[in-house]
């Protein structure tokens, strides 16, 4: 499996890596679609999301688009490194999720019997398939490179406490919106990194060893430049 930038040398590996990119973050969204169909609260950021969606009538992937690109824009203003993967993540995770709404995968659920299993296959889901992309080495998502940005920035505070920061005013701004907040809200906010450091522990990958490859030096390879 491909652990840093110098395996992406060749267009055709760069080009094999967007595809790993994309099927993971499209089967991403199949995990996301679960944790709001486990119909208890939603994640964070999808409580910003749905707040927006909410509010505004316009499709759940359209509000996370909008969200992912003023991310995007404040990890640029933040000079932090741009990949190919975070624009993949920006627009192709929302739609997907989009999609399972579209043809009905799964229904809402009505107890939490029902509901807990489907919101940890939700998290299961996710936690693997972050793996698929952040192991490609073409960027990770604007959110973490955002988290990332900030706790640089925030001297001496944690970035557990920058984090818990920054996901609690997207739940708020959420809320404020409309967006569905409750124990599921507190079980992504918890259990999702605990559940991404088993799921990389089970496949054997460090993604502190992963040196992500900058948006101008994929572009020059592919380019021949």
């Amino acid at each position: 499996m491909i652990k840093d930038h110098r395996s992406n040398r060749t267009a055709g590996t760069i080009i094999f890596n967007m595809a790993l990119v994309a099927v993971s973050l499209f089967v991403n969204g199949f995990g996301i679609y679960l944790t709001i169909q486990a119909n208890m609260g939603a994640a964070p950021w999808d409580v910003l999301n749905l707040g927006i969606s909410k509010s505004t009538g316009v499709l759940y992937g359209t509000a996370s688009i909008a969200v992912s690109c003023t991310i995007l824009l404040i990890d640029v203003l933040l000079r932090e490194p741009i990949g190919i993967a975070m624009f993949i993540d920006a627009v192709l995770v929302g739609k997907a999720v989009d999609f399972f709404n579209w043809i009905h995968a799964v229904p809402v659920c009505r107890s939490f019997e029902t509901g807990i299993p489907v919101m940890f296959a939700g998290l299961f889901i996710l936690a693997y398939t972050q793996y698929g992309y952040m192991a490609a080495s073409l960027g990770c998502g604007p959110r973490d490179t955002l988290l990332v940005g900030l706790a640089k920035r925030a001297g001496r505070i944690p970035i557990g406490a920058v984090s818990i920061m920054l996901l609690g005013t997207a739940t708020l701004i959420g809320w404020l919106l409309g967006g569905p907040v409750g124990p599921g809200t507190l079980i992504c906010a918890f259990c999702s990194g605990p559940i991404m450091q088993f799921a990389f522990r089970t496949v054997r990958f460090d993604a502190t060893h992963v040196h992500h490859q900058k948006l101008a030096d994929s572009f020059r390879v592919i380019f021949q430049r």
